[in-house]
């Protein structure tokens, strides 16, 4: 069904929105799938914090106009959908790492983070970028390591004493 320029209007503004405030966009060949499993798709999409569009590319080329993620106007042929990560970077590229292992029909073509279009070959790197909540306990286990080394060096002496005593106390307790 044919979308009318209302409708379109209303895609194109949509997704320059999202496009706006995204981490990461992926754009990836959907061809062969069934209705079912891109179903599936957006339920994991929606589950991880990414947004799925599957948009026409005149569409998807106007609204990625004044964009960080217009470099990859040009490139947007065939039969593409586009994934927004919303949450962290790394969250568009795990879906798309995932559903491709099960999947072998769909294809990452193009892969954009903060306006710099990277190779399709960057999928595996991108996924591997921590969540915001694994980010936060990197950041804090860094914090911390120094504080508990410290704590440590300032314990050992009077452990060091403790387990002095306690040896001349089982040497005298052995001699006499």
């Amino acid at each position: 069904m044919a979308l009318r320029i209302e409708q379109k209007k209303e895609v194109v503004s949509e997704v320059a929105e999202v496009a706006a405030s995204a981490h990461s966009v992926i754009a990836a060949e959907y061809r062969g799938l069934t209705v079912s499993e891109l179903t599936g798709l957006r339920a994991q999409a929606r589950e991880q914090g990414v947004y799925l569009r599957v948009i026409k590319n005149t569409l998807a080329r106007r609204a990625l106009e004044g964009t960080s993620y217009e470099c990859m106007s040009e490139a947007l042929s065939g039969p593409l959908m586009l994934m927004f990560s919303q949450e962290d970077p790394g969250s568009a590229a795990r879906l798309a790492k995932d559903f491709a292992e099960e999947n072998e029909l769909l294809a990452v073509r193009l892969i954009a983070v903060d306006g710099e279009l990277l190779e399709a070959s960057a999928l595996e790197k991108l996924s591997s970028l921590p969540n915001k909540e694994q980010a936060i306990a990197l950041l804090m286990a860094v914090m911390k390591a120094p504080i508990e080394k410290f704590v440590r060096t300032l314990a050992a002496p009077h452990g060091k004493l403790v387990r002095t005593v306690a040896a001349v106390r089982e040497q005298k307790e052995a001699a006499g």
